[in-house]
């Protein structure tokens, strides 16, 4: 029998989320969001639309969350209209936002009160992965829960692993977001210093990528940003800041020195302090370019002298 599956957290990645669920088979229940766009394509390709997270999860055996941080997570779980009044006895959430470990299995243990199983299920792998159903997904929670939601999962992506109980998951993405965001302000800095100094910035990629500083972000993320210097598509900086701020919260709690990690911080806290939040976290390279007074896809000066 096909599982019915809520959706809530319609944005820049969960909308294609959702509609490879819709694509592969599964009725989906969706209810309003700051955005309409994304809820009338959704329509239109056949979700059902309701009023709120209530409505959903009676609807619903499965829901999936993809809101940006705990307190959106714990008011659409628990709040005033939120999932715990509607469910049905034996239903799961599995929440793909990206969390402090902590506050999700607080979470998961509110709503095991109310006989709902919760999986932290975050998610990697940006707007274009995700369209293709290619995600990465990391989960925490029951072995039994797991095993029911699987289906779902893979309907959104490619590796997905369960990796130990509630908050594993989330525990396993700030760290892969630890790496992202310290690696990007280091392709920051490469490329500024390189292409200041005569490199051009397409062929400095390549050779590197070539080399032994290839990554993934220098092969499928600078190309279409850092290099056309255009940041208005992909994971925004003010999200990175609130994951790396998860991550070192995560840290104190117990005992990690984390000193890369708080520099990489306060430098996403500086860019998005410079206007850059709603921007591809790349744009944390426009400090560097701003202070060189020189721009990465170009070469060329990013002001004129006085």
């Amino acid at each position: 029998m096909t599982m019915h599956v809520g959706f809530i957290g319609l944005g820049t990645i969960g909308e294609p989320m959702a509609t490879n669920l819709l694509a592969k088979g599964f009725p989906l229940t969706i209810c309003g969001h700051h955005n309409r766009a994304p809820v009338e394509r959704l329509q239109a390709a056949g979700a059902q639309v309701v009023a709120d997270p209530q409505a959903v999860a009676a609807a619903s055996q499965i829901v999936v969350t993809c809101v940006p941080d705990a307190p959106q997570v714990r008011e659409v779980c628990l709040g005033e209209h939120g999932l715990v009044h509607g469910a049905q006895p034996g239903l799961i959430v599995v929440d793909c936002s990206t969390i402090n470990p902590t506050e999700s299995r607080q979470i998961a243990a509110a709503l095991s009160t109310h006989g709902i199983a919760m999986l932290d299920a975050p998610i990697s792998g940006g707007p274009e992965r995700a369209g293709r159903g290619e995600l990465a997904i990391m989960v925490g929670g029951t072995p039994e829960a797991y095993a029911q939601a699987e289906p779902v999962l893979h309907a959104m992506g490619r590796s997905v692993t369960h990796v130990g109980p509630n908050g594993m998951g989330e525990v396993i993405k700030l760290a892969n977001n630890m790496i992202c965001g310290n690696l990007m302000i280091a392709i920051a800095e490469a490329m500024t210093l390189a292409v200041k100094a005569g490199g051009d910035a397409a062929t400095i990629r390549e050779i590197v990528l070539q080399s032994a500083g290839a990554n993934f972000l220098l092969e499928a993320w600078v190309k279409d940003r850092l290099l056309k210097d255009d940041y208005t598509a992909g994971f925004a900086t003010s999200l990175m800041q609130k994951d790396l701020g998860a991550a070192l919260d995560s840290a104190r709690a117990l005992g990690v020195p984390m000193l890369m990690t708080a520099l990489a911080y306060q430098l996403y806290e500086l860019a998005e302090g410079a206007g850059y939040g709603r921007e591809d976290y790349c744009a944390v390279s426009k400090i560097y370019q701003d202070a060189a007074n020189v721009t990465i896809a170009t070469g060329q000066p990013r002001r004129q002298p006085a």
